[in-house]
């Protein structure tokens, strides 16, 4: 077992490590030092190797130099920045970190709550340079040096939430180089490749494959300030980048805006697309495919992992659109969905191996519905359905909490949604519960047109009962401009007939 420092301690030194528009590009060699540097200035504001900080920082290099060092010498626990006073005041109050971090000079809800808990406030100022250095500024009292080892935890995020209390997901500093490897392996990483990120870094997603899974192939990432589908391809054009990694409504985004940049396609090739977080649409990986002349590599992750749990192969033709691939890095197998044993067939994806959370903190009653032992090996139980194939090819059918029971009949909304995805009008659709006196839930979908299409909400269920047994045909289908999606970009089926007024 490993931990980030001794993994980002091997790449060459004068490898360029993270960049960003309009600045120089920070050198492995000069992030170590910024590891040193911070790691000493933690201790003399009184921050151990086993205190927890909170960072609440916008996307960019600072955030993902702030946590590639911060997590070298001690728990960081990033927020989304774009949180309400409410929201922070919770997640403060959950987490008791030892301290906060915020930008120098910025007030809000994140400073508010903060005081309002008595709450240790540091400053993180950027410095003149390359991309991603800065120094922390702020009163305590010097503590003892010393480094996390393997066993001590490295990150901490909360789970989304959508059902219940959110749980707080502990990760080892031995988990995130086990996913980080897991990732650079799976695509073949090298210290020539470059990611572009747009994904949120207080995201798993973020942090793990564009950031650290660079880093320790020794390449490089260029951190966006966020995504901006106006500005994607100048900023591919400018990183020069070989891939990018992002959500399936991100790629949706770029494909919509794709042929006014053929030039830029064509002039920058990438070696491939990743998408991950979410599932994508059969459709849109051979339209990403067609578009920019490169694999589309689909993977399945989620926070308890440490991100990655399957990819799609990189070798020509090995990516099956509808399938999150072949098990990346820890075991993946299925189980009964209420007993305690491993099955053939359909069931509830779980997982085991060196990325897996030691478990959720503080929480006895989770933690014994999501793990068992079987077959000489403790499981993790992922919450989401699905089936391997006889090569090993995992299909989802959807998250457990997502199922549609109408009237005892399970109805995938993947299903629904790849059906609805041949129709010639529509760009996005997510199909999600709708409820209904009788029968408990009834399908329905919400949809975005593409630009210059037309179609009713008549003929969209006209066509989907063309295609598909008459239970699944969505009983409402809501056309709109935007579907409502989380922080992270992902579109949310829980809770959405409420948000339209469907209820």
């Amino acid at each position: 077992m490993k931990t980030l420092a001794e993994m980002l301690a091997l790449p060459r030194a004068e490898s360029p490590a993270i960049g960003a528009p309009g600045r120089d590009w920070l050198s492995h060699g000069r992030l170590r030092q910024l590891a040193a540097d911070i790691r000493a200035q933690l201790r003399a504001l009184g921050i151990g190797p086993r205190d927890r900080l909170a960072l609440a920082l916008p996307n960019g290099p600072e955030m993902a130099a702030a946590f590639v060092t911060l997590a070298q010498g001690a728990t960081t626990a990033p927020l989304n920045p774009g949180y309400r006073r409410e929201e922070f005041d919770f997640y403060l109050q959950d987490l008791a970190p030892r301290a906060l971090i915020l930008p120098a000079g910025q007030d809000g809800p994140a400073l508010e709550a903060a005081r309002a808990l008595n709450l240790t406030v540091l400053r993180l100022e950027p410095l003149e340079g390359p991309a991603g250095l800065f120094r922390l500024s702020g009163e305590g009292q010097a503590v003892a040096d010393g480094l996390p080892g393997p066993g001590e935890t490295a990150l901490i995020l909360h789970t989304s939430g959508t059902t219940a209390r959110p749980k707080i997901v502990p990760l080892l500093q031995a988990n995130l180089c086990a996913s980080a490897g897991n990732i650079a392996q799976a695509l073949a990483l090298t210290p020539q490749d470059r990611c572009l990120n747009i994904m949120p870094l207080f995201h798993i997603h973020g942090l793990m494959a564009g950031v650290t899974a660079s880093l320790v192939a020794g390449g490089s990432v260029f951190c966006a300030p966020g995504f901006d589908a106006l500005k994607v391809f100048a900023w591919l054009a400018e990183a020069r980048a070989s891939w990018v990694t992002a959500v399936p409504t991100m790629h949706q985004a770029m494909l919509a805006r794709a042929p006014r940049h053929r030039d830029t396609i064509a002039a920058h090739p990438l070696r491939f697309l990743r998408s991950s977080s979410a599932p994508l649409p059969a459709q849109v990986m051979a339209e990403l495919q067609a578009t920019f002349g490169a694999p589309v590599i689909e993977a399945y992750g989620m926070t308890e992992a440490a991100h990655q749990m399957t990819s799609n192969p990189l070798g020509p033709g090995a990516q099956r659109p509808g399938s999150v691939g072949l098990a990346a890095g820890p075991l993946v197998r299925v189980a009964h969905e209420s007993e305690d044993r491993l099955v053939d067939g359909p069931g509830e994806v779980v997982i085991a191996g060196p990325n897996v959370t030691p478990g959720y903190e503080a929480n006895p009653e989770a933690n014994a519905k999501a793990f068992f032992r079987a077959e000489g090996q403790d499981w993790f139980r992922t919450g989401d359905l699905g089936v391997l194939d006889a090569e090993g090819y995992l299909r989802l059918r959807g998250r457990l909490k997502e199922i549609i029971n109408r009237g005892g009949e399970k109805i995938s909304p993947l299903e629904v949604d790849a059906v609805l995805m041949d129709h010639p009008a529509i760009a996005q659709v997510v199909t999600f519960a709708l409820p209904h006196p009788r029968l408990g839930e009834e399908p329905a979908a919400a949809v975005v047109l593409r630009e210059g299409h037309s179609a009713t909400e008549a003929h969209i269920r006209a066509f989907a009962a063309e295609r598909m047994a008459r239970a699944k045909v969505p009983r409402r289908v809501v056309i709109l401009d935007e579907i409502p999606k989380g922080a992270t970009g992902k579109l949310q089926r829980i809770g959405l007939a409420q948000r339209l007024g469907l209820g």
